[in-house]
């Protein structure tokens, strides 16, 4: 992995934006950071009505296939570990099953970090076996997904 120094990150909007606003920057854990960037994003689109949370969602996922993608071609590695925003969107399409509440917005972030870190079955999958753009999200996306079922369990199991 190579190291990407700031200016490339703050100087190309693609970068800019792949690397999660400079999180992925973060000389340990970018993912963790990326992910932590996420969270008052989500708290912006949390006051939306559902239909225009989704679009908005749908929005950063479908974008972080071209531009993930884009930046690990510029940067000429796969996967590097500074594109965040994979995670971003990752995080954002699981708290689309969660309440409202501080509670949830931590179980989000924890389990979507358990899952993306893991990695079980699909996940370490597609993470392995899918280049560009479509691997840096899909295997972040479905990591997103159990993240998303298991609130969703835990959610009517408490009855919110």
């Amino acid at each position: 992995m190579s190291r990407v120094p700031a200016r490339t990150v703050f100087s190309d909007p693609v970068h800019f934006l792949a690397f999660g606003f400079g999180a992925g920057l973060a000389p340990w854990a970018p993912g963790t950071f990326g992910t932590v960037v996420a969270i008052p994003i989500w708290l912006g689109l949390s006051g939306l009505a559902l239909p225009l949370r989704v679009a908005a969602v749908a929005l950063v996922c479908l974008a972080g296939f071209w531009l993930c993608g884009e930046s690990a071609r510029r940067l000429g590695e796969h996967d590097h570990p500074g594109i965040v925003w994979d995670e971003i969107a990752g995080f954002l399409l699981a708290m689309l099953a969660a309440p409202a509440g501080w509670i949830w917005i931590a179980a989000g972030f924890c389990l979507f970090r358990l899952f993306d870190i893991w990695k079980p079955w699909p996940i370490r999958d597609l993470d392995r076996g899918l280049s560009g753009g479509t691997g840096i999200m899909l295997d972040d996306l479905v990591a997103g997904i159990f993240t998303a079922a298991v609130i969703w369990v835990a959610r009517n199991w408490a009855g919110a």
